[in-house]
């Protein structure tokens, strides 16, 4: 048996209906509109803190501002500056050759490690572990480490002397400091380039190389032809990270060396910390800064070039 309603009931009824499908449209509104709010302070303090300070460090590298008081327009006279300055333009060559060399042997290192230790040793967690330990540790503790290494008593002039070596002055010796930075550098970061490309060597079927050496294809011909196009996203990756990572390398050079010695192993990251804070030239700190920025953009960019995906392209 049917009922039916009334009309005054099915009124209330769509009345009711309505109202159910606005409070959720409502509701939904209003969750859309609370996970923006919850991202606002995030996105706020992102502004604050990184863009508008960039947007007004590359105001501040055209005056002459001390970091208080008033300041004048210079135009481009900071930046003539920098490159008619035979120190600074010795250090944009030291940051390019750390930059650089961090880039080649970290990624040499890093996927020599990943290859071995990918698989086939039992002992390969414990491998992979050790080799990444440095990582976790802090750049300024790793470099006054190495810092006593490398020290005229150290450890490793000890070794030289028992086997009837002279000793060397690592860090005092304007040929060899900059060599040392880059050591400690490749030292500590090796283990989280490995762990980037085993990553990378974990996408590549087993099948595929073991179809290959059947072909009659040897270990360097396997890597070339299967291995590396397959790891191409992680070679991407770890490239530019070294790259960027090398260019704005502080904090070894601080600890080992301060820029010493005779400026041997001075970088525009530290250039620009001693300009801006310690000369109280924050104009041409910032233009310093500014110059790094642009470096780090345009090698980033020509890296990411160099190592884009092709076959995703030709597909």
């Amino acid at each position: 048996m049917t009922q039916t309603m009334t009309p005054t009931e099915a009124i209330t009824t769509g009345g009711r209906g309505r109202s159910a499908r606005g409070r959720s449209r409502r509701g939904a509104y209003y969750v859309r509109l609370g996970a923006w709010w919850w991202a606002l302070p995030a996105l706020v303090l992102m502004v604050v803190v990184i863009y508008a300070t960039t947007v007004a460090g590359g105001f501040f590298a055209f005056t002459n501002w001390s970091g208080v008081g008033t300041f004048d327009f210079t135009g481009i006279q900071n930046f003539v500056k920098i490159f008619q300055t035979p120190e600074l333009v010795g250090s944009l060559l030291n940051t390019l050759f750390l930059a650089f060399g961090f880039l080649i042997f970290t990624n040499i290192f890093g996927l020599l490690f990943a290859l071995a230790l990918n698989r086939g040793l039992k002992t390969r967690y414990l491998l992979r572990t050790l080799v990444f330990m440095p990582v976790v540790v802090s750049p300024i503790a790793v470099s006054y480490i190495w810092k006593f290494i490398f020290d005229f008593n150290g450890p490793l002039n000890q070794v030289l002397a028992a086997m009837g070596l002279a000793k060397v002055n690592w860090l005092a010796s304007p040929s060899l400091a900059i060599w040392c930075v880059l050591i400690v550098m490749v030292w500590q970061n090796t283990g989280f380039i490995m762990v980037t490309y085993l990553a990378g060597l974990a996408t590549v079927p087993v099948e595929m190389e073991e179809a290959a050496a059947i072909d009659g294809a040897g270990p360097w011909r396997r890597f070339r032809s299967v291995v590396l196009p397959l790891i191409q996203p992680s070679v991407a990756i770890a490239t530019t990270l070294t790259l960027i990572q090398g260019l704005r390398v502080f904090d070894q050079v601080v600890a080992l060396t301060n820029g010493g010695p005779a400026g041997a192993t001075q970088t525009l990251a530290l250039e620009v910390y001693q300009q801006a804070f310690t000369y109280q030239q924050f104009g041409f700190g910032a233009a310093l800064a500014l110059v790094l920025f642009l470096l780090i953009l345009i090698f980033s960019i020509a890296q990411q070039w160099a190592t884009r995906d092709r076959s995703l392209k030709e597909a």
